[in-house]
């Protein structure tokens, strides 16, 4: 899985398999024996047409989001170390996530570039305090979290009291699904 810190589970990325006519198969189950829980995978090297898994002819670039990537990169089975699948090379597939995520990434709200300056600061400061003092790291990351809850607390409160956008556009501020941001927004203003 391809993932950054800021978008996290919202946008992590993979190789898809393509079958022949172009479609996206279905994950493959396994039934690992008694018990009740069935194992199942999407993961692109399980479709070699082996146990009923139909077999992929092709790989794209996937995210959790639903996007799929347009390009088609051809899968030579021959190519492929069964015993070692996830060391194919999908450096196309992910080329074509990681713009995914610059589109992403372009779509929503600026950090005013200060702040992000001054917040680069902090974090080079913290980790170089981790090495000399870490209990000193300890209580300046907590005052740190205080901060960060009470200004998004009132982030929240203001974005919901103050003609709140459609969720939608929320979403694409933060770059993330609407659910989340609902349950972002969520989180924070029900804090207090």
């Amino acid at each position: 899985m391809w993932e950054t810190e800021e978008f996290g589970g919202e946008h992590e990325g993979r190789p898809g398999a393509l079958l022949a006519d172009g479609s996206e198969p279905g994950p493959v189950y396994f039934d690992t024996g008694s018990g009740p829980t069935v194992h199942r995978s999407t993961d692109w090297w399980i479709y070699d047409g082996t146990l009923g898994a139909p077999t992929a002819t092709g790989l794209r670039g996937a995210c959790s989001c639903g996007w799929r990537g347009e390009t088609p990169y051809s899968l030579d089975w021959e190519s492929v170390d069964r015993r070692s699948p996830y060391l194919f090379d999908t450096s196309g597939p992910e080329a074509d996530w990681d713009a995914h995520i610059t589109d992403v990434t372009s779509r929503t709200v600026p950090v005013p570039a200060d702040l992000g300056a001054l917040l680069d600061q902090i974090e080079l400061r913290l980790c170089a305090l981790v090495a000399d003092e870490p209990l000193a790291a300890l209580r300046a990351a907590a005052t740190l979290e205080r901060l960060t809850q009470r200004v998004a607390t009132d982030a929240a409160s203001s974005v919901e009291a103050v003609a709140r956008p459609p969720w939608d556009t929320i979403a694409q501020a933060l770059g993330i699904s609407e659910k989340a941001a609902r349950s972002r927004l969520s989180r924070y203003t029900l804090r207090y």
